[in-house]
């Protein structure tokens, strides 16, 4: 099987059994998820999401972020991993948002960089997720899974992995592709054990098939 055919037979798969993916992070508006997204670097959806309520209540805008000091952020969000350089960067990013972009986030991956705790991981999340633009954003589960099931091909890096995925991902699946890939690393493809015996893909998965190929022997 070449990685045209396995990239046809596993999107085609999600399209059947997952098409309605979507990020599992609890937000109202593009700001609100800006911010959840900044909090999850190295930290769980599920602890964002236990976090965010009090912080939005408190934050619901760019205005009200900025007009906080760092230091009033910090109590809301310190069970986050990182809380100090995210506060930081939460406060950073609404003063400049303010300054730069009318108090609206910009839906553009170069100006999305420029704010202080985005990085291009970020940035195309909340393109493709807001805007549904065809940016793959490449996480831990996004770049381990492609790997593993024989999308990508020695990526030494997720810029490389994102390359090789919107290659071959259609423009107009890219953006639900990013979720398949979180989801079923997160939820089937484990890192240490992935759970093959229950995927759906396996037949099409280059680990699986090798899993195959070893019980026969």
């Amino acid at each position: 099987m070449n990685r045209k055919e396995r990239y046809d037979k596993i999107l085609s798969w999600f399209q059947q059994n997952t098409p309605e993916a979507e990020t599992e992070l609890i937000y109202d508006n593009p700001f609100q998820l800006l911010v959840a997204v900044i909090l999850s670097a190295q930290c769980t959806d599920k602890r964002v999401n236990l976090t965010t309520p009090q912080l939005f209540q408190q934050f619901p805008d760019p205005e009200s972020m900025a007009a906080a000091s760092p230091e009033e952020i910090f109590p809301l969000i310190k069970s986050i991993s990182y809380p100090n350089n995210k506060a930081k960067h939460l406060h950073g990013m609404a003063l400049k948002l303010i300054n730069d972009f009318h108090a609206e986030v910009p839906m553009t991956v170069n100006e999305l960089v420029s704010l202080p705790g985005v990085g291009r991981k970020t940035a195309n999340v909340i393109t493709s997720v807001i805007d549904q633009q065809p940016n793959m954003a490449v996480d831990t589960h996004v770049f381990r899974v492609s790997a593993r099931i024989g999308l990508t091909f020695r990526a030494k890096n997720p810029l490389q992995a994102e390359h090789q995925l919107i290659q071959f991902i259609p423009k107009e699946l890219v953006h639900k592709a990013h979720h398949w890939l979180i989801l079923h690393g997160r939820y089937i493809c484990l890192a240490r054990q992935p759970k093959c015996a229950i995927c759906g893909i396996r037949e099409w998965c280059k680990y699986g098939s090798k899993i195959k190929e070893d019980d026969k022997s």
